[in-house]
């Protein structure tokens, strides 16, 4: 039976940075005196801090690359737009930050063990590098606060400090968490290796976005970052805690995951955040993730996943117009663990899902967070891994490389074990820096030097082992790679109007038909072979009436999700502009990096 920590936050309030803010106790009215007395409360607070992400994080992709969308989504909206801090207000939120600094400010009344004190402290100490790391990736030079302000405190209206002191706080309380936190802890909980696993993410994304970066200005301290990100990942690897899951089966193994009812003692989960429909916990996210909702996977996905014998996709001929049967044979395992493919099964069928094509949307359906089943309890009680050791042995590969320090032995023991799993081919250091990926190659030209290629393809297998899970965006962020987002995601290839077969039978399930026909109704509709009367979509360009956009109508090409231009201005849109209502409460916040 699953068992997870029932979440207590009646201690707590939400708030944003006004006059008043971070000048309340807890909603409870209870004076700090009369509550911080014993270990009890200490937990009973710093649970009620307990924040972790969940199945929604399967619809994060949806700013990146890997997803076209119809949503109302922030970077396209300011790609697409006229944005300004008059428009652009989410984000300036301090309440969180005003809870966690009233913890620390009175854990130490506690008439508790210098131990108990150290795990809740270093617990509330990492959630408080969460939120600044939150707010550093969005805004860069932010105020820093380590203490509960009041009214007339003149560091309420303080300037913005600088990224560099900023981080270097946040590694401070990173360092003090790893070094007090409890290993041993309840279920759905964070301990010492979920901390570890963290503090080594922080440190991998600020050593590459400082090298990466030149507008920030801190390239020279680039290494020293990365270098902690390799040392933390290596000690979970020496810790011996966790590996990769795997029971032999190629072909559900990864998919596994993503589908669990029960996480919890998972040798690759780091941490779970439980769901159980039974418990009021529900991760239901089946209707949002799959179909035409908002979000579709992206043919450029699609692409990058290699071949099942370790060859490029991209390098196969005529790959560009490979329709969507073709496309999916004899590749990386984890692309049918992650996507709908033909021949894929939908429960309560029996036979075979015909994919459903729509306007604006790619054509492929996500599998990832998708449980296939009828049942609504296991629907919604599927459990999300928010930490797994994948991202631990991808993290070190990543740092080692870009330290230079790589070995095919250190590949051996993080990128090759993940591709083992899958039954693909161990990437070979020698080879792929003497012919990079011409395909990736051109997605990062700032990436160069000896280990080019075998940087290249430890990004690739980021973008596929995490595909879906909210990593890509920060990814592309970091690597100072936002000029991808100005590409327009597409969907599947169909060479033009006529029947095609969708389940790889080698039978026709759909018919595209022109603009100006009519699509016929009951007997009218043409039959296939097996007597099952064809799916018609009227085909043509976005400016047309019709069901599904081609790039070039009638003529065929991918197709296509919408038309505006997109225009990533760099350096400006890595960031965020503060609020224009803040900057009026509190003159001393200037805006950064041409935002107005």
């Amino acid at each position: 039976m699953k068992k997870y920590i029932i979440l207590l936050s009646a201690l707590l309030v939400l708030g944003s940075c006004d006059e008043d803010f971070m000048d309340r106790y807890p909603q409870t009215s209870v004076a700090p005196e009369e509550f911080f007395k014993s270990e009890e409360d200490l937990e009973l607070y710093v649970n009620g801090l307990l924040s972790l992400s969940g199945s929604g994080s399967y619809l994060s992709d949806q700013s990146s690359d890997n997803m076209a969308t119809t949503g109302a989504i922030e970077i396209k909206n300011i790609m697409t737009g006229d944005p300004s801090s008059q428009t652009i207000t989410g984000g300036w939120n301090w309440g969180r930050l005003r809870n966690i600094n009233y913890f620390l400010d009175n854990y130490e009344q506690a008439q508790a063990s210098e131990e108990a004190k150290g795990h809740f402290s270093g617990l509330a100490r990492y959630y408080r590098a969460q939120f600044y790391f939150g707010m550093v990736k969005r805004y860069s030079d932010v105020p820093w606060y380590e203490v509960t302000l009041n009214p007339g405190d003149e560091d309420l209206y303080k300037a913005r400090d600088p990224r560099e002191m900023v981080m270097e706080k946040v590694m401070e309380d990173l360092e003090f968490a790893a070094n007090h936190v409890r290993e041993s802890v309840p279920s759905g909980t964070p301990g010492l290796w979920a901390v570890k696993t963290f503090y080594a993410r922080v440190a991998l994304y600020e050593g590459t976005y400082r090298k990466y970066h030149s507008e920030i200005g801190l390239e020279g301290s680039a290494n020293g970052f990365l270098e902690k990100a390799r040392d933390e990942a290596m000690s979970i690897m020496d810790g011996g805690k966790f590996g990769i899951y795997t029971t032999g089966n190629i072909q559900s193994d990864y998919g596994s995951l993503f589908s669990s009812q029960n996480l919890i003692g998972n040798p690759e989960v780091i941490l779970v955040n439980p769901y159980d429909v039974n418990k009021d916990r529900s991760g239901d996210v089946n209707y949002t993730v799959f179909g035409d909702y908002e979000q579709s996977p992206s043919r450029d996905l699609v692409m990058t996943y290699l071949m099942a014998d370790g060859s490029s996709f991209t390098a196969q001929t005529g790959h560009e117009t490979m329709g969507f049967v073709e496309e999916f044979q004899n590749r990386d395992p984890r692309l049918m663990q992650t996507i709908a493919y033909p021949g894929w099964v939908r429960q309560p069928n029996s036979d075979p899902y015909i994919q459903s094509l729509n306007k604006n949307f790619t054509g492929y359906h996500q599998l990832k967070g998708y449980n296939n089943t009828v049942d609504n309890i296991e629907v919604g009680s599927v459990d999300f891994p928010v930490y797994r050791y994948a991202e631990v042995l991808l993290t070190y590969a990543e740092a080692k490389a870009e330290l230079g320090e790589l070995t095919q032995g250190d590949l051996d023991e993080t990128v090759n074990v993940l591709r083992q799993r899958v039954g693909l081919p161990a990437l070979d250091m020698a080879t792929a820096n003497a012919s990079p990926d011409l395909f990736m190659a051109e997605k990062y030209p700032s990436v160069s030097g000896a280990n080019q290629g075998v940087i290249l393809e430890i990004r690739r297998e980021r973008r596929v082992e995490f595909a879906l899970e909210g990593y890509r965006y920060d990814d592309l962020m970091r690597w100072h790679a936002g000029k991808l987002l100005e590409i327009i995601p597409e969907g599947m290839y169909f060479s033009g109007l006529g029947k095609y077969d969708m389940t790889g039978d080698g039978v026709e399930d759909i018919i595209l038909i022109d603009k100006d026909s009519d699509i016929p109704t009951g007997d009218a509709k043409e039959k296939n072979s097996l007597g099952e009367f064809l799916i018609y979509y009227k085909a043509g360009t976005i400016e047309d009436n019709v069901d599904v956009f081609l790039k070039n109508g009638e003529n065929g090409g991918n197709m296509v999700t919408e038309t505006k231009v997109r225009t990533f201005e760099e350096p400006k849109y890595y960031y965020r502009p503060i609020p224009v209502q803040q900057v009026t409460l509190n003159p001393n916040l200037e805006q950064i990096f041409g935002w107005n």
